[in-house]
């Protein structure tokens, strides 16, 4: 059973985190630039008293995920389908939530999404297999019109890992994975109204540590020390642009298979992607959602 003080630390990332994707949702504005709003979210989550848990996702159109601001990124809100997926975490227990602001004129796709969210909610509870989420998740998309991301899934939050197991999917699958009491889960159901697929695109702003080994240069330890207080959790390039030969250094650890990272998620047929996410704890009889 988890301990009473853990799921209160919990219940306290998610109680931040709602506040705080509410405000964020206000700030998605026509020619508003998208750096502003992401250091803003970001700034705000450790006003109220948490940390992010990792950089403040801005994905638009067919960005399904991944992408965030560069330090000197200059591109503004527009008629765009825009996702904030927004982490907090307090001693590393980590709230995770998205909303989707459509500034393009297509409402069905993201009322998809959000409506698969509520429905899987409902079924939440121990012992309770996660194919069946998956199964409610496809049924409510395709209810839209639209298809879920298949290769795209929910997932387990642990102590400073943002994607712990068990997945959850957002189709149909054989064979799931049976919820307990006690633990936390977040539910993102992602719908399109293309292929229902994404892939890597060629561009990525946001890294994470694949291992730790001794390194020789001391421009590679410097940068290793700096991300140290990240405590294993995802860092953007722009919370590290005042290090010298920052490019440099991290590319450099990339090919020695320390860092790795995250490239931005396009849908395969560049349809528009809308995404819905709350994290959970579930319980005998149902869950609580904490980033209500």
């Amino acid at each position: 059973m988890v301990d009473d003080s853990v799921i209160e630390k919990y219940r306290q990332a998610g109680a931040i985190l709602s506040e705080v994707r509410k405000e964020a949702a206000l700030m998605v504005k026509k020619d508003v630039r998208i750096l502003d709003v992401a250091e803003a979210i970001e700034a705000n989550i450790v006003r109220k008293g948490g940390k992010p848990a990792f950089p403040v996702n801005i994905s638009m159109n067919e960005a399904a995920a991944h992408d965030t601001a560069a330090p000197d990124d200059e591109r503004v809100f527009g008629e765009d389908m825009v996702k904030l997926d927004i982490g907090v975490h307090i001693d590393g227990y980590i709230a995770d939530t998205a909303i989707t602001i459509d500034l393009s004129g297509n409402p069905d796709i993201v009322k998809a999404s959000e409506a698969a969210l509520e429905e899987a909610i409902k079924v939440v509870k121990a012992g309770v297999s996660t194919e069946v989420i998956g199964e409610i998740i496809e049924e409510t998309i395709t209810g839209y019109g639209m298809k879920p991301i298949t290769n795209l899934t929910g997932h387990g939050l642990d102590r400073y890992v943002q994607h712990a197991p068990p997945p959850i999917p957002n189709k149909k699958i054989s064979q799931g994975h049976i919820l307990t009491a006690g633990q936390v889960i977040a539910i993102e159901p992602f719908a399109t109204n293309g292929l229902g697929l994404v892939m890597e695109g060629q561009s990525a702003e946001i890294f994470g540590v694949s291992r730790v080994k001794p390194v020789r240069m001391p421009a590679e330890r410097d940068l290793l020390k700096s991300i140290e207080k990240f405590q294993g959790l995802p860092f953007a390039r722009r919370w590290l642009s005042d290090i010298k030969r920052l490019d440099t250094t991290l590319y450099s650890l990339m090919r020695q298979g320390i860092i790795h990272s995250y490239p931005v998620l396009i849908e395969h047929d560049k349809g528009l992607v809308s995404q819905a996410e709350h994290t959970m704890i579930v319980t005998e009889d149902g869950c609580e959602v904490t980033t209500r």
